[in-house]
């Protein structure tokens, strides 16, 4: 083997031992060529004043493959989120750079922790730095700005304008139906055709029925059997009508006898030759219509001539109404009129009331049919539930909270036993005049600064203050409550029997009672409504999300 060949074979098994290394390196410089995530915070500023926002921004630089999930809702507590800015994406090749900023306020002046917060990136958390956050109050000149006295409550009437929203709406229903009714009632529509034919006296009408049928096409379309029954049906239906004969359903022998009863009578001043004649013509017709047989148009045009002469003989030949039959023919249409009149208005109510139950029914379908009760008949709490709301702060140490209406002072008269452990006391409530529902709020400071607040005392004498007034079967609960800036409580809640305002009857109904507190100081909201009032729950649920305390006297 020459010594080319021999390399060559060396240089082959070479590769073949060194091909996994290079290609473990090679991917090895890949696999490490997708940089870990780096994630950046920062704030424009740590130092605010009273409502003024921070805003917190964080970077992401992450492969583009990779799935972030940023902070959502309240995660910024005790500072509270205004806005989450949207995400602002940058590309480089095959990076990306996520930045996403949340604007955060606080209310309450004070240094403030903003923790940390979670980053997810393709399901494993990554945590970033806190922050100091120092919330100052509006400084006030109290040396050279003159200090005034705590205006006394001022008691404002209440609008009107529900009253009148509904004042409105009962209106305009009412003025829609007198509408319907004056249109297809009350008003004189203009009469069709067939109505005016209809009230024209039997001996006019049946000259212009045959009027329209000596212009019909029945002749030239060769339609005699159509052509005879509408002929016999306009002479046998003024007979009935004009002279009284009940010709529509008697047979032409029948007819024919009828009329000549009332000739020999003297009541239908016939002769001979008419009768004849208006027999022929009935004959002719019973044999089109049932022997299919087919005369001349000649014919058949000559028998509507006869029968317009026979129709203006009869009508010749009859006697003059007096003065009670045409009596009697008025106080006809007058009837005929009334009851045409009663049958529009019956129809019109039945529409009414069947627009109204499909309104109701779909109403009731849609929003439910005691939500619907209420808004027509009126519910005391769920007309507080809709009203414009107040988020306000009460007392010292101040409890901030949002009710439907403003809670008024109360008057608080200490008895002597307690001035001495009670340095003040300031408590606010609302009461329903109607229904069982009460709001109150009640900010003690201790005589005693370092003294912690006796909780379990505390709920004694308000269930004990629930039985002077005629609660029964108090059944309690206790658990424990958070404030949305994370400020720990003690929340008491449970349901009992409890009089109506005004009155000795005891209805089902709840409680819940917040308390809070620390050295020196302690706050309480209490809470009652009825037992099955879904209203008075909503606005209880959403008194309670709102509560907010200060956790230093």
């Amino acid at each position: 083997m020459s010594y080319t060949n021999r390399a060559n074979k060396i240089g082959v098994s070479y590769f073949l031992r060194v091909l996994p290394v290079f290609v473990f390196l090679l991917c090895g410089s890949k696999i490490s060529a997708q940089e870990s995530p780096r994630i950046s915070i920062e704030v424009d500023t740590t130092f605010i004043k009273i409502g003024e926002q921070v805003q917190w921004k964080v970077t992401v630089d992450i492969d583009s493959t990779d799935f972030v999930i940023f902070p959502e809702g309240q995660t910024f507590s005790p500072l509270e989120t205004v806005e989450a800015f949207a995400t602002d994406t940058t590309r480089n090749k095959d990076r990306l750079t996520l930045q996403k900023i949340y604007a955060l306020t606080q209310f309450d002046s004070g240094a403030y922790k903003l923790p940390s917060q979670r980053i997810d990136i393709n399901g494993t958390g990554f945590m970033t730095d806190s922050s100091l956050i120092n919330v100052a109050t509006v400084p006030v000149d109290t040396l050279n700005q003159k200090m005034y006295d705590i205006k006394p409550l001022i008691n404002v009437e209440k609008s009107n304008y529900t009253f009148w929203k509904y004042m409105l709406i009962g209106l305009l229903i009412l003025l829609i139906l007198g509408f319907l009714l004056y249109w297809f009632i009350f008003r004189k529509k203009p009469l069709s055709e067939e109505e005016k034919v209809a009230l024209l006296p039997p001996y006019d009408r049946a000259l212009l029925e045959l009027k329209r049928l000596e212009n019909s096409r029945y002749l030239i379309q060769d339609e005699y059997k159509e052509y005879y029954s509408e002929l016999t049906t306009i002479v046998r239906s003024y007979l009935e009508e004009d002279a009284n004969v009940t010709a529509l359903e008697s047979t032409t022998g029948q007819l024919i006898e009828k009329l000549e009863l009332l000739k020999d009578a003297g009541e239908l001043n016939l002769d001979n030759d008419t009768i004849k004649q208006f027999q022929q013509i009935l004959q002719t017709a019973d044999l089109v219509k049932f022997a299919k047989n087919k005369p001349s148009t000649a014919v058949a045009e000559q028998d509507r001539k006869l029968v317009e002469q026979i129709v203006e003989k009869t009508h010749e030949a009859l006697p003059e109404p007096t003065e009670e039959e045409l009596l009697e023919q008025a106080e006809y249409q007058e009837e005929l009129e009334r009851k045409a009149k009663k049958k529009k208005i019956k129809i019109a109510v039945i529409s009414t009331v069947a627009l109204v139950l499909i309104g109701i029914t779909i109403a009731g379908i849609k929003f439910g049919f005691g939500y619907l009760k209420d808004t027509v008949l009126g519910h005391p709490t769920k007309e507080l539930l809709e009203e414009e709301w107040v988020r306000s702060s009460y007392g010292f140490p101040p409890i901030q909270l949002e009710t439907p209406q403003v809670l008024v002072r109360q008057k608080i008269k200490l008895p002597a036993e307690a001035k001495a452990a009670i340095a003040d006391i300031q408590a606010f409530e609302y009461r329903s005049p109607i229904a069982l529902f009460n709001i109150g709020t009640t900010s003690i400071t201790l005589a005693q600064q370092d003294v912690e607040p006796e909780f379990d005392k505390t709920i004694e004498r308000i269930l004990s203050n629930f039985e002077s007034q005629g609660a029964k079967n108090i059944i309690t609960k206790q658990e424990e409550f958070n404030t949305i800036s994370g400020v720990e409580g003690v929340k008491i809640f449970g349901s009992g029997k409890f009089p109506m305002p005004g009155s000795e009857e005891l209805i089902d109904g709840e409680y819940a009672v917040l308390l809070f507190g620390g050295k020196g100081f302690q706050q309480y909201v209490i809470l009652t409504w009825l037992e099955e009032d879904t209203y008075a729950q909503e606005i209880v649920d959403r008194i309670l999300s709102s509560v907010e305390v200060k956790t230093e006297a």
